[in-house]
């Protein structure tokens, strides 16, 4: 019995040092310590302080891209002949609520070949819903299990390229996350812990990101006025005109592109910040291996002609091309190294799919989540202290068992979360707070089967073992039933709710190992000193 008890002690021993390394590492000094520990116990934007953003993805972007796609591939298989038709457009829907509405708009399909149009369609675009119109005009709508699903893709997406470029700006603990009320659907919840003025992350945040290296047809204009004039009002086909905001005047000057990219951003490799040969910053890109050969083909028979870097329908850099480039580019004349630094970010992190739209921000001051920390230890220390109390005055010497138990508890709980990179909030405490009652309830059942077993004429020794086996199942029943109701609101709750239920699971793991295992050693070694044992302070 000697052995198995060291043995016991050893573990928890061993559980003791790995909560207080977790906690607070190896510090050599008091400055360091605290450092550790405000690490480690990573604080939510409730208690910290910060910013909280409310971004609504615009779907229907999205969705008119997918439309202009097609367009755009009917054109080409229109000029490849196997396709006969005057022209292809799209309607523009400008909300959310008219992103269903999303058509393409085929007109003047040869009569004799309207057959072998619809067997193209159906073969090429089979998410597509073609129906006739009058004058041999056609519409084409996605069907509406796609259009379900591109909202989907276009909301996840957004997701993962804002938590991209969050990530990168090194901001602690940044949540990014959709909202979870029925009527939010589109919308994304941003926390930013220890951020006062999110002007610059929603800077960054926002900028979509569609990269494009584009040949430029024409230009410099001085204003779009002049350019449609000087082209009668109607432009090339498969054009546009593109602004050049550091060119020219106030407004910059506009040049006349093409709609066809030589390359895009899904041809992107890797972006980073540098300077040039006078040390001006700019944002350099590499392609990737498929991009660089298609860029090397087009500069090679385009030397002496210009291209543009095109960066959200804004022309970033204008060159002319004086030989093949392979699988670099430059966008140059940037005004510092933060906004070089910033443009290679978004570019690394991907394009947004839509674009959004800001409906809330609202800012935490970090003195308003002191007094939360404040009010919260305050609670929880007065629960502790009236738990002491009554532990110790009703169960007596054994009160001061069910005490380091749940001491030991908390220490695991706190140290859990440092491990798990969890971040705790104010519903966090409360967890902590409800731990502490659940913790109690515990060493309640445990000592109340012990009163039962000596008051039923058992020894000390076999009425402590038959108290813990007893009420061993009841706590178990009673644990699983509040994890059971934990994963609920994890899986459906937002951000605080979630905090709240994974403090509460941790604490109630931990409960069972100090409530039974820790409790009972401590039993077994005050046991173990007396040769003879004829009563128990409980």
């Amino acid at each position: 019995m000697q052995k198995n008890l060291t043995l016991k002690t050893i573990v928890i021993v061993a559980t003791i040092l790995l909560c207080i390394f977790g906690i607070i590492g190896f510090p050599r000094s008091g400055t360091e310590l605290k450092q550790n520990i405000e690490k480690n116990i990573r604080l939510g934007l409730d208690l910290r302080g910060g910013s909280q953003l409310v971004l609504q993805v615009q779907v229907q972007d999205a969705i008119k891209g997918i439309a202009q796609q097609v367009v755009d591939s009917l054109g080409e298989e229109r000029r490849k002949g196997n396709v006969d038709f005057t022209a292809a457009d799209r309607n523009d829907p400008t909300t959310i609520a008219t992103a269903d509405t999303t058509q393409v708009n085929v007109h003047a399909v040869n009569a004799n070949r309207i057959a072998q149009f619809r067997t193209f369609v159906a073969e090429h675009y089979p998410l597509w819903i073609l129906t006739s119109i009058a004058n041999n005009d056609f519409r084409m709508n996605l069907k509406p299990s796609e259009l379900i699903e591109i909202k989907r893709r276009a909301v996840e997406q957004s997701i993962e390229t804002i938590k991209t470029r969050v990530d990168a700006i090194g901001l602690a603990e940044p949540s990014v996350q959709q909202q979870g009320r029925a009527d939010s659907e589109f919308e994304v919840l941003v926390q930013l812990p220890g951020v006062d003025d999110p002007a610059r992350v929603k800077d960054i945040i926002g900028q979509v990101a569609q990269l494009s290296i584009v040949q430029v047809e024409e230009g410099p204009f001085q204003s779009k006025e002049a350019a449609l004039a000087q082209k009668g009002g109607i432009l090339p086909l498969n054009t546009e005109l593109l602004n050049y905001p550091r060119g020219g005047g106030q407004g910059g000057e506009w040049y006349l592109c093409s709609r066809s990219p030589v390359v895009t951003g899904q041809d992107l490799r890797n972006a980073r910040p540098s300077r040039d040969e006078v040390g001006k910053w700019e944002a350099g890109f590499t392609l990737s291996q498929d991009g660089g050969r298609r860029f090397e083909q087009f500069t090679g028979s385009n030397i002496g002609k210009k291209l543009g870097v095109v960066l959200d329908r804004t022309l970033r850099s204008v060159a002319t091309i004086n030989s093949a480039i392979s699988d670099s580019g430059r966008i140059t004349g940037l005004a510092s190294e933060q906004e070089a630094g910033d443009l290679a970010l978004v570019m690394r992190s991907g394009s947004l799919p839509a674009g959004i739209q800001y409906l809330e921000e609202r800012t935490v001051g970090p003195s308003l989540g002191a007094d939360s920390i404040h009010q919260g230890l305050i609670a929880g220390l007065v629960g502790l202290a009236a738990v002491i109390i009554v532990m110790l005055a009703y169960y007596k010497l054994s009160g001061i068992n069910a005490v380091l138990a749940l001491l030991l508890n908390t220490v695991i709980l706190i140290a859990a979360l440092s491990y798990f990179h969890a971040t705790l909030t104010l519903p966090g405490i409360a967890g902590i707070i409800l731990t502490i009652g659940m913790a109690v309830d515990s060493n309640v059942l445990i000592f109340e089967r012990i009163r039962e077993e000596l008051r039923s004429g058992k020894n000390v020794v076999t009425a402590v073992d038959s108290g813990f086996g007893k009420a061993w199942w009841t706590i178990v029943d009673t644990h699983i039933t509040t994890i059971v109701s934990c994963l609920f609101l994890f899986l459906f709750g937002t951000g605080p709710v979630k905090g709240f239920a994974v403090t509460l699971v941790i604490g109630l793991v931990a409960n069972v190992f100090t409530a039974v295992f820790v409790s009972k050693v401590i039993f077994e070694y005050e046991l173990s000193r007396k040769q003879q044992v004829t009563a128990l302070s409980i």
